[in-house]
């Protein structure tokens, strides 16, 4: 599929329905700029294809508008360079507390389109199997419903989104990732959501110190538990492409697990393309446990500690 530098304004605007196939239910994710619609849109395409209303992931044979180099996003929010990006602070104050769920509504926003432009961008490129848009669905309906818990917690906190700077280093990475899955599902799929894992107790503890248990009550029942399913995706179809020559293996065995351990070649290609794609040596303390939970052991991530010196 041909990508586009903007979304086009002549994309139908109309919700995903059942006689879309699931391609184009994400375009239309991507191509709409308000991520309350973005939300909405997401969730009716998710529930058409986990319903089997949406029966097509695509069609080999449709003409589609390209997939958007940046999906469309309204200009409310200030961006700002994560440099510049003002301290978020500890939550021991009400500005503190909107600041950090902030945050954590724009990531969620971005993780929206993420999840819909790995469905649309690499789904039909590399004919990946149905069990690869199953999971990826899910991931984006429960990335939406997130936005939605999170945005409307902080409009009960007395701010909105847009009210403050945000920073859009998650789709930079995703735009340094469009041409390869395999490091597109490195990089934002393991690699940034396992660090979202090791943040979330953390943030989740601000929230409680600082009085507000009603956030960290969402962050901690809904949110964290949901986004350690959402990086064992990314570890499962990275490891999927990696033992592509027996793909029946991967998908019915547990080669993902701690339990059954890792085939070393994954885990060196995976070192290979964190080293490649991302930034820098990978910053401890980790969440070994949810990280575990998500098959991912430290033998992914704990040689990627040091950075690797040049020759």
């Amino acid at each position: 599929m041909v990508e586009s530098s903007s979304p086009s304004s002549s994309f139908p605007a109309a919700a995903p329905s059942s006689s879309d196939t699931l391609e184009i239910a994400a375009l239309k994710v991507l191509y709409a700029e308000d991520p309350w619609t973005k939300a909405e849109y997401g969730d009716v395409a998710a529930r058409l294809w986990l319903d089997g209303s949406i029966q097509f992931p695509y069609l080999h044979d449709s003409a589609l508008p390209p997939v958007p180099r940046r999906p469309a996003r309204l200009s409310t929010v200030q961006l700002v360079s994560p440099k510049d990006m003002p301290k978020l602070g500890k939550g021991g104050s009400l500005r503190s507390r909107q600041a950090l769920l902030h945050s954590l509504v724009h990531t969620e926003s971005w993780a929206i389109d993420l999840s819909w432009d790995i469905i649309a961008r690499f789904g039909k490129a590399e004919s990946m199997p149905r069990e690869f848009f199953d999971d990826f669905v899910k991931v984006a309906q429960d990335e939406g419903r997130h936005f939605q818990l999170l945005a409307t917690r902080l409009g009960e906190l007395g701010s909105s989104y847009g009210a403050l700077p945000a920073h859009d280093g998650l789709w930079d990475s995703a735009e340094a990732t469009a041409h390869d899955l395999s490091a597109r599902l490195v990089v934002e799929h393991c690699v940034h959501e396992a660090r979202g894992l090791d943040v979330l107790p953390t943030t989740i503890s601000r929230f409680r110190k600082g009085g507000d248990d009603l956030t960290a009550d969402l962050l901690e029942s809904v949110i964290y538990p949901e986004e350690i399913t959402h990086c064992a995706a990314g570890v499962r179809w990275f490891t999927f492409l990696c033992l592509q020559s027996d793909p029946m293996t991967c998908l019915t065995t547990s080669l993902c697990s701690q339990s059954q351990g890792t085939p070393s070649h994954v885990i060196a290609a995976f070192h290979l393309l964190v080293r490649k794609y991302f930034r820098g040596p990978l910053k401890p303390p980790f969440n070994r446990r949810a990280r575990a939970a998500a098959g991912f052991g430290p033998e992914w991530y704990e040689p990627l500690t040091m950075e690797v010196p040049v020759v």
